[in-house]
């Protein structure tokens, strides 16, 4: 695993959920409680996985993909694996709608006297220099080719296995795996072997 990157960029979870499988079923159900916990298991890595597709319009490409997820949760069949690589798939679909849509219409950005000044509720400086670690590091990893990002990204930070990933990207497991290894391989030699 590579050094550099935070652990919190490493974890999947924000909150551990004991058994995800249970929690996506109460969920289906109607439980609002199974689905908040199975929402605040998957969001962290999916963000996570499109930042590095769209950068900071990941939240935005988020919020588009849970209307999907939550309109479409009672038809979804599967365990918590299933659905973490069928929430990628979505959330990857989404990303491609939105770059496909920024290239047609470009956004001009909004000028920050707009936006009054309020003192944040937390520790701003802390979370501050963990969000630009982690954000260093998935930069880094935006640096690959697409595929080794994807690769990367989805086996280290949303934690889909081989096959999962492959499905999410419509390439074979092999394929998956040797581009998630050369993704290791090229950021351990841009950070100068420390792998």
């Amino acid at each position: 695993m590579l050094e550099s990157v935070p652990n919190r960029a490493r974890r999947t979870p924000v909150e551990p959920v004991d058994d995800l499988s249970a929690t996506l079923a109460r969920a289906q159900r109607g439980d609002e409680d199974a689905f908040r916990l199975l929402y605040r298991s998957v969001q962290p890595g999916l963000c996570r996985y499109l930042r590095v597709l769209v950068g900071q319009d990941a939240e935005d490409v988020a919020s588009e993909a849970w209307l999907q997820i939550t309109r479409d949760l009672a038809s979804f069949r599967g365990d918590a694996d299933g659905f973490r690589a069928w929430t990628a798939t979505i959330g990857r679909n989404r990303a491609l709608d939105h770059l496909r849509h920024r290239r047609r219409r470009p956004v001009a950005e909004a000028p920050a006297e707009w936006f009054p000044e309020r003192p944040a509720p937390d520790d701003t400086a802390g979370a501050a220099i963990e969000a630009t670690a982690t954000d260093a590091a998935l930069a880094l990893i935006a640096t690959l080719p697409r595929d080794q990002a994807e690769a990367v990204v989805l086996r280290a930070v949303v934690g889909l296995d081989a096959k999962a990933a492959a499905a999410v990207l419509g390439k074979r497991p092999g394929a998956v795996r040797t581009a998630a290894y050369r993704a290791l391989r090229t950021l351990a030699d841009r950070l100068g072997g420390r792998v």
